[in-house]
């Protein structure tokens, strides 16, 4: 049918067709017998969700750091097994607080939640169950019905996954045993555990990306979160959090074997600045090498990288910047 050429054809028509393509879709999903599902990923700073996604998917989506609060967006990672097709959502972790980044932060994760078909929430079972942690479950409560629970970081000295286990009893009662996970997401033990659960909760449906795809993220979106967690791990203090990078230009080169970047850390103030380049440049130097080390692990094409430093004073309390950094 020609729609723009019928002058008949309605919005009632338009809903019955893509009705039609949706019904065919999900018959010709369950003759295949694959699942898919779009599963958000919450928990507390540092517990262990980027950890978990890097693994799952067995290539770096997410960047990692032992600085709380290092992922700011909403970061998708594609794991395709024999089951079907799961695409984790890695959003920020929730911290209490009302500064304007960490409301922007929590409104990222709140919203994730709301579209997803099943929530993976991570507990570090080496921190004492707290305030965040409660105010986390209060997040995962409406959606408990679709929830799986991984409790990390089992491999650690330090861990003790029996208070987590009686926090959960107490917080999500309506979340049952059988979905109560122990886990290293570091040193890949009982991930797959993880993963059956969720694939036990997603609907029979057709892949929602194509079977090659580990990330939808745009190259110039990983590059910078390349060198956000590089320069995250080699600064101290309060300057890691005072960090954004914006990558201003990239253009192909030599006969499009190489692509060429030009990408500025971005600091609050003229004192961060200084300590960003370092004696002699030394620091900024070795954020650049670090950073192209890792790209090279990812990206199957050489990149060139022209790395600076400039100042946007108070970004953090400015909702232009905020806005077009966190979604």
């Amino acid at each position: 049918m020609d729609f723009s050429a019928s002058a008949e054809y309605t919005q009632t028509d338009m809903e019955e067709h893509m009705e039609n393509i949706n019904e065919t879709k999900e018959n010709n999903a369950e003759k295949k017998g694959g699942k898919a599902a779009l599963v958000t990923i919450v928990g507390r700073p540092s517990a262990g969700k980027s950890t978990f996604l890097n693994t799952a998917s067995g290539e770096k989506i997410s960047i990692v750091s032992p600085i709380p609060q290092t992922t700011r967006n909403a970061v998708r990672g594609i794991v395709n097994t024999s089951f079907g097709q799961l695409v984790f959502v890695d959003t920020p972790g929730f911290h209490d607080s009302e500064k304007k980044l960490n409301i922007r932060l929590r409104g990222v994760t709140s919203d994730q939640l709301k579209d997803a078909d099943a929530v993976l929430y991570i507990i570090d079972s080496t921190r004492q169950p707290g305030e965040e942690e409660r105010k986390t479950a209060e997040l995962v409560t409406p959606v408990s019905a679709k929830t799986v629970v991984a409790i990390n970081k089992i491999d650690s000295p330090d861990s003790r996954p029996e208070k987590a286990e009686q926090f959960l009893k107490e917080a999500l009662p309506d979340i049952p045993e059988s979905r109560i996970f122990r886990m290293s997401a570091e040193k890949d033990e009982n991930i797959n555990d993880v993963l059956k659960a969720l694939y036990e909760l997603a609907p029979i449906a057709e892949p929602m990306y194509p079977e090659e795809y580990y990330t939808d993220q745009e190259v110039n979106f990983r590059i910078a979160e390349i060198i956000r967690e590089k320069a995250m791990n080699m600064l101290h203090d309060e300057i890691p959090h005072a960090i954004y990078v914006d990558v201003a230009d990239m253009e192909w080169r030599k006969d499009g074997r190489e692509l060429w970047v030009r990408a500025f850390l971005v600091v609050e103030r003229d004192s961060q600045k200084g300590i960003v380049i370092g004696k002699g440049a030394s620091m900024i130097k070795s954020i650049r090498i670090e950073s192209l080390k890792t790209m090279r692990e990812i990206f199957d094409y050489r990149i060139d990288l022209d790395l600076q430093v400039k100042v946007n004073k108070n970004w953090r309390q400015k909702d232009p910047v905020l806005s077009r950094l966190i979604h």
